[in-house]
């Protein structure tokens, strides 16, 4: 399958980016991002936090940005906000080994407080320098649906800013054959107040349940 992905794009170098030098293979462009010095993210992170799932996969799940847990182990969701997105693929009737998740941004994002490290958003330009990576998991995994997750997925993938709210939960056109749906990170649940968790909780799992169709 092929299709022109329009999404965020770094103008600011003319060198050719290390995902288009990479093999033909999520293995190999996985390989290639343990070395990527596209930006300035690397230097303070452990490692670099690829993309996981099955290749092809007909859903793939985009979030932000590896967190302390995945920047430690290596692997995307399985922090605080992962363990909650499990719950929710369970409630939806999705399975997480027929999905593949990965991150806009690679490596892992923080300020230190005390003795912790915590999570700052990326900015554009480190947006831009991953842009490449992603466009190349979305080209080898193939899938027929593409879930942003949160903001800077979703501006990552829109190559624009576009508001969660006033967006979330309707399937719309990507690419040819392939859809994109937007809804909350699930870091965001984590930090709504007790009051609201519940019906936060069930509006996420609801918006994932629209992936069900892909599946079949």
């Amino acid at each position: 399958m092929a299709w022109a992905i329009t999404g965020m794009k770094d103008d600011t170098k003319n060198a050719t980016h290390p995902a288009e030098q990479a093999g033909k293979s999520i293995e190999a462009l996985r390989k290639a991002a343990t070395s990527c010095r596209a930006c300035p993210l690397w230097e303070n992170a452990t490692q670099t936090v690829f993309g996981e799932g099955p290749s092809p996969a007909p859903v793939m799940l985009v979030g932000e940005q590896p967190g302390d847990r995945e920047d430690l182990t290596g692997h995307p969701f399985v922090g605080p906000a992962g363990q909650l997105l499990a719950r929710a693929l369970t409630a939806a009737d999705i399975p997480r080994e027929e999905v593949y998740v990965t991150n806009a941004v690679k490596h892992f994002k923080f300020e230190i407080r005390g003795k912790r490290r915590m999570h700052k958003k990326p900015v554009d330009s480190e947006i831009a320098a991953c842009y490449d990576w992603l466009r190349r998991e979305i080209e080898l995994v193939t899938p027929r649906l593409l879930i942003a997750l949160g903001a800077t997925a979703a501006r990552s993938l829109l190559g624009r800013a576009t508001p969660i709210t006033v967006n979330r939960g309707k399937l719309r056109e990507y690419a040819s054959g392939v859809s994109l749906l937007i809804t909350v990170h699930p870091s965001f649940l984590l930090r709504v107040p007790d009051r609201d968790k519940d019906d936060e909780y069930d509006r996420f799992v609801n918006d994932l349940k629209l992936a069900r169709a892909f599946l079949a």
